[in-house]
C-alpha cells in the first residue's frame, strides 16, 4: 500500500535527500504520471500543479540501527564543497559545538552543548577583527548553563534558552564575558524523557516577539500526550517572556529556524518519528503558519496516518498541514540559514542551507552533510543539491570525521558550519 499526499498549491518537492552511496533504484510510477515517488536517493525534483508524494506504507516491526563512531578529522582533510568554494577550519578544540550565532557587532557566539551527562554547558565568542576569515580572539563567555542551544540579541539583553527555561542577561555590545545571574524568563518542559532537549529562539523582524522551538518527549508519544504538554510546539512570547502562545504545533522536533528574506514568513527544519522503516518519516523543510498543525504524533506528511496511533484525534488529523519539503527520512535536519549575501553564485541568493547530523534507525546512513534549497519569490524552487558533503569517512565500518548541525552566514558572505562531534566550525567561502 502506498501513502500519496496530495498539497493544493505549486510546490517543490525534494526526493533525494538520503544515502548518496546506496543504489536503491526509484520505485516506478508510471501507473500515476502527476506522482513523485519519494525515495532518498533519487535525485529529482518536481514543481507541478497538484503533485503527488508517493510514500511507502509504514512498518511497525522496523528496528533498523546503524549507529556512526566518529574517529575524528585526520591532518589536513576537510569537508568538500562544490567547485567554486573553499572549505577551512575555522576553530577547533571545541566541546561539541552546535549552534552558532552572530551578533549585531557581528561578533560569533558558539554554544558547547551536549546529552546531559556529558555537556560543556558554555558559550564561546570568538571575532574576526580584520575579516580575513580567521579569529584573532576566543573567549568563554558564558558557563554554568544548562544543555544551552538558541543564543539572541535583543533590546540590551542577551538570552539564552537552555533545556529548562529561556534566560535573559543584561549585555552591552562588545562584552567578551557574561558573568551576571540573570533572569529566568520562563520555564520550558524538560522533565523525563528528554532526548529532544534543544530549545532555539529567534526574534520575529521587527524584535517585538522571540520564537522558541520544543521538541517532543518522545518518538510518537508512546508515555502519554500529559508528558508531551507545550512540546512538539513553536512557543511565541513577548522579550519579557510574558504571553506565551502556542504559535505552531505538531511539530515533532523543529530546531532550525529562519525568516524568508526581507519577509514575516518563518521557516523551520523538523526531525520526524522513526521505526515505522528506512524511507519512513521524511524529515522536512516547512513554512510555519500561525496556529496551524502539522499532524505529530497522529499522522505526518498531512493526513498520513501513524498506525501507532490510529483512531485518535481524527479532528487534528483532518487539519494537519502537509509541509513544503521533503528533506529524507532520519537524516536529523537540524540547521537552518537562509543566505542573505552576494559572495555565493547568484542561485544560492535566497535559498536555504540545511544541516543533516546523519541518521541511526536506517538501514545505511542517511544525511551527515550540508544541503542546499534553491527558493524563489518565496517559495522552494528547482532542484535540490548537496552542498558540503565528506564527512561520512567509511560507511562499511560506521565510522564518520564529523557531524554538521548549526549553520550561520558571517557578514562577508562565508558560511560558517558547526561539526559537534568533529568539534570544528569549518568556514565555507567562494573563490
Amino acid at each position: 500500500m502506498k501513502h500519496i499526499l496530495k498539497p493544493t498549491c505549486m510546490l517543490a518537492f525534494l526526493a533525494f535527500l538520503g544515502c548518496a552511496e546506496s543504489s536503491r533504484t526509484t520505485e516506478d510510477t508510471t501507473n500515476d504520471s502527476m506522482a513523485v515517488n519519494y525515495n532518498s536517493d533519487a535525485d529529482t525534483v518536481a514543481t507541478v500543479t497538484e503533485p503527488n508524494l508517493v510514500l511507502p506504507a509504514p512498518d511497525t516491526t522496523h528496528r533498523a540501527q546503524k549507529r556512526s563512531k566518529t574517529i575524528g578529522w585526520p591532518q589536513g582533510k576537510t569537508p568538500v564543497a562544490p567547485v567554486g568554494f573553499t572549505v577551512t577550519k575555522f576553530a577547533a578544540d571545541l566541546k561539541h559545538p552546535r549552534r552558532i550565532y552572530i551578533a549585531p557587532n557581528k561578533d560569533i557566539f558558539v554554544v558547547e552543548s551536549d546529552d546531559e551527562q556529558k555537556s560543556a554547558n558554555q558559550i564561546t565568542l570568538f571575532r574576526d577583527t580584520n575579516n580575513d576569515g580567521q579569529p584573532e580572539m576566543r573567549e568563554v563567555f558564558m558557563t554554568g548553563l544548562k544543555q544551552p542551544y538558541g543564543m539572541l540579541v535583543l533590546n540590551g539583553y542577551f538570552y539564552v534558552a537552555n533545556t529548562d527555561g529561556l534566560m535573559r542577561y543584561p549585555y552591552k555590545a562588545g562584552q567578551t564575558k557574561l558573568t551576571a545571574s540573570g533572569e529566568k524568563l520562563l520555564d520550558l518542559p524538560a522533565g523525563g524523557y528528554n532526548h529532544h532537549w534543544t530549545r532555539n529562539l529567534i526574534a520575529s523582524p521587527d524584535g517585538s516577539k522571540i520564537y522558541i522551538s520544543v521538541g517532543s518527549a518522545s518518538n510518537v508519544g508512546e508515555y502519554g500526550m500529559k508528558e508531551e504538554e507545550r512540546r512538539a510546539n513553536i512557543l511565541q512570547v513577548n522579550p519579557d517572556g510574558t504571553g506565551e502562545k502556542v504559535y505552531a504545533s505538531g511539530l515533532r522536533n523543529p530546531v532550525g529556524m529562519d525568516w524568508y528574506p526581507g519577509s514575516n514568513t518563518l521557516w523551520t527544519a523538523v526531525n520526524e518519528r522513526d521505526e515505522i522503516g528506512d524511507e519512513l518519516v521524511p524529515d522536512y523543510l516547512t513554512s510555519v503558519k500561525e496556529g496551524a498543525f502539522y499532524g505529530w504524533p497522529y499522522s505526518y506528511f498531512g493526513q498520513n496516518i501513524d498506525p501507532r496511533r490510529k483512531g485518535e484525534r481524527p479532528d487534528l488529523v483532518q487539519k494537519a498541514i502537509m509541509p513544503e519539503v521533503p528533506l529524507g527520512a532520519h537524516t536529523a535536519s537540524l540547521g537552518l540559514e537562509f543566505y542573505n549575501g552576494s559572495k555565493f553564485p547568484a542561485k544560492y541568493r535566497n535559498g536555504v542551507f540545511i544541516g543533516q547530523h546523519g541518521s541511526w534507525n536506517r538501514t545505511e546512513f542517511a544525511g551527515y552533510k550540508v544541503v542546499f534549497v534553491p527558493f524563489q519569490d518565496g517559495r522552494p524552487n528547482g532542484k535540490y543539491e548537496d552542498f558540503l558533503t565528506g564527512f561520512i569517512a567509511d560507511a562499511s565500518k560506521n565510522e564518520v570525521y564529523g557531524r554538521p548541525v548549526g549553520i550561520a552566514e558571517l557578514p562577508d558572505g562565508s558560511l560558517l558550519v558547526a561539526d559537534d562531534e568533529g568539534n570544528t566550525i569549518w568556514r565555507v567561502a567562494a573563490k
